[in-house]
């Protein structure tokens, strides 16, 4: 994360905070996002450092028209201060410090099968338990995992898959041979 992106995420946190707006603008910077995600084009557009703040200020004015003032303002300074191309990252890096303030924590389970929703539902209470947060978590299948799973929550990955251990013990022969 540059550093860039948690000053204006927290300036957006703390903007939309004192107008009591955080879920309001989470969701509809979630939405931008996506949009971007969506639209490589558009996203190419904005990254364009040849192209004129200006145009980029513009063409994000009239794709926020609709939306709340605190987060068409917010575009409009990051436009303007030629970071158009950088508003995903800021929308991630604004997630996280809305997750963090509101005790919450995603996490991604990665297992070799399918759980069903008790099995998934226990291991999640079991995270919420350590964390002492509200949990988060999707769910993913990869059979190349063998049996185990991975759990990733942002930088943290733990992995308890049989195919990590194998991978360990492999490294571990080849570096006493």
């Amino acid at each position: 994360m540059a550093v860039a992106h948690a000053i204006y995420a927290k300036a957006l946190f703390e903007a939309a905070q004192d107008e009591d707006r955080v879920d309001l603008v989470r969701e509809q910077l979630g939405e931008l996002a996506t949009a971007l995600e969506e639209t490589p084009e558009l996203e190419a557009f904005l990254a364009n450092p040849q192209l004129d703040p200006g145009a980029k200020a513009g063409v994000l004015e009239e794709i926020t028209t609709g939306a709340d003032p605190v987060v068409r303002n917010f575009v409009r300074v990051v436009a303007s201060k030629g970071r158009a191309g950088q508003l995903r990252p800021i929308a991630a890096e604004f997630e996280a410090i809305v997750d963090r303030e509101q005790g919450r924590i995603k996490v991604q389970l990665t297992t070799a099968v399918e759980l069903n929703d008790e099995e998934a539902d226990a291991i999640v209470e079991r995270i919420a338990k350590s964390s002492g947060r509200s949990v988060e978590a999707t769910r993913a299948v990869d059979p190349d995992l063998i049996g185990g799973m991975i759990l990733q929550a942002g930088s943290l990955r733990v992995d308890a898959s049989v195919r990590g251990r194998l991978n360990r013990l492999r490294r571990e022969l080849v570096s006493r041979a």
